[in-house]
């Protein structure tokens, strides 16, 4: 796997204190926000308006998509396990959020990882070593909303040219490889453990001295 780029987005690996649970936000996207939201996306809650969108730039974040539910604008209900072209009204649920999608007032249900202790996995668009471990380093910039509507997966990497030095601010800090037999320091794209160190809520933390 290291040796190929296969890019996941971030993916929960472990919380230091018992399991990794979704937050469910009640209306959390805004009906027909306009770029998709794909399953390991970093997201950003937008303040003014009380619901999450997809991270763009650098700088804080909050955390991980992980899913999304609501009902069609003509009000009857289904489960769907893929985003179908017509719109009748029906209940769905999906891994992503497609763009432009508009839905019943009060039907929408959110999901995304937020809880600042939670170790995430994310593969690096580069090499790198061990020595990476407390460093901190940003999203690559062009891969924030690459990724598949089929699958509904982000392909979100670590952008290791970003690296930040001992007193700089990134948006996560590596903390560990993950323990995979097919993924080893040094290979061309290394899965990595990674915390979340500028996040909306709790603070920044800057990288290792």
């Amino acid at each position: 796997m290291s040796a190929t780029s296969a890019p996941f987005g971030l993916r929960p690996a472990f919380h230091p204190f018992g399991l990794d649970r979704a937050q469910a936000l009640a209306g959390g996207i805004a009906s027909g926000y306009s770029s998709n939201i794909l399953k390991g996306q970093p997201v950003i809650y937008n303040s003014s308006a009380g619901t999450i969108g997809a991270v763009t730039t650098t700088g804080a974040w909050t955390g991980a998509f992980a899913g999304v539910e609501w009902t069609d604008t003509t009000g009857r209900r289904r489960v769907s396990n893929y985003w179908p072209t017509d719109t009748t009204g029906r209940r769905r649920v999906s891994n992503y959020w497609p763009a432009s999608t508009a839905y019943i007032t009060g039907s929408c249900v959110a999901y995304f990882y937020n809880d600042n202790n939670i170790v995430y996995e994310i593969q690096t668009d580069a090499t790198i070593t061990q020595a990476s471990i407390g460093n901190e380093y940003n999203f690559t910039s062009a891969n924030l909303a690459a990724g598949s509507t089929t699958t509904g997966l982000s392909q979100c990497t670590l952008g290791v040219s970003t690296a930040v030095g001992n007193t700089g601010q990134g948006q996560m800090r590596v903390v560990d490889i993950a323990p995979y037999v097919d993924n080893a320091w040094g290979d061309a794209y290394v899965v990595v453990r990674v915390v979340n160190s500028q996040s909306q809520f709790f603070g920044s933390v800057t990288a290792f001295a």
